[in-house]
């Protein structure tokens, strides 16, 4: 594994076996994800933040607690009132379909609030929110805050059974830096090249998304990453199980 990854990161592609113990005691992002116990310091069951804060923009932005709880993962973040993801709440939600769906409804919240929205949840595949995206892209690319969130969202995902769409949202990003010059500022590149692409447990797909960056980056021949190339990945995907199947150089 490189040295180049991020310690924290390397923690994560470990699975935390050096780093976090499990303690059956606790299980408060379980009850919260099960509609049963209220974030803190927001005071909203699951349900009641993805109603109400849906598209309320400024909520947020400037409110930071509550990212700890919608996607939680084995490290204590800056929200001391919530809990580090243990061992057994992560095999309860994995198995549960009405969390997962839960967890995915929060990942569309967040896209939204980044200009984003999910077309298929099956592959991953995303595309601009239509009335607004110009904006949320602004703001993304003007409070940086948000390259950490997104480190953290991924993370989670991968951890709670979702990893298929984190690929799904690097390719999305690489397409519209590529093809578009949108989101292409050297603080979303770096977060991009040095944590988000490597939050993929998937040794296989991490590798190939890789290569696919540092072509686009201007390290090979042919590297404009398009649209059509993004849809065509994450179809091979669905159809073969892997991206190396596929006709897309890496």
């Amino acid at each position: 594994m490189s040295a180049a990854i991020p310690r924290d990161v390397r923690e994560f592609l470990e699975d935390y076996q050096n780093s976090i113990d499990d303690e059956p005691s606790l299980n408060s992002n379980l009850r919260f994800y099960s509609n049963e116990l209220r974030c803190r310091p927001d005071n909203l069951l699951i349900d009641e933040l993805h109603q109400q804060w849906k598209g309320d923009y400024a909520k947020l932005e400037y409110k930071h607690g509550f990212i700890q709880w919608l996607f939680p993962i084995p490290e204590q973040g800056m929200n001391y009132e919530s809990q580090p993801l243990q061992k057994h709440e992560i095999a309860a939600m994995r198995s549960d379909p009405e969390i997962v769906n839960r967890v995915c409804r929060s990942y569309e919240l967040m896209l939204d609030f980044y200009g984003m929205r999910l077309d298929d949840k099956e592959t991953g595949l995303l595309a601009r929110s239509p009335a607004n995206y110009k904006e949320r892209y602004r703001n993304l690319v003007r409070a940086s805050h948000n390259n950490l969130r997104i480190t953290r969202i991924l993370k989670s995902l991968s951890i709670l059974g979702l990893e298929h769409l984190n690929a799904g949202f690097l390719l999305f990003v690489l397409a519209e830096q590529s093809e578009h010059g949108k989101l292409d500022t050297n603080g979303i590149r770096g977060s991009m090249d040095r944590w988000w692409v490597n939050c993929l447990r998937n040794e296989s797909e991490r590798e190939w998304i890789a290569g696919v960056l540092w072509r686009a980056r201007g390290g090979g021949e042919g590297g404009t990453f398009t649209r059509a190339m993004y849809e065509e990945a994450l179809q091979g995907r669905k159809l073969s199980g892997s991206f190396r199947e596929i006709g897309i150089p890496a």
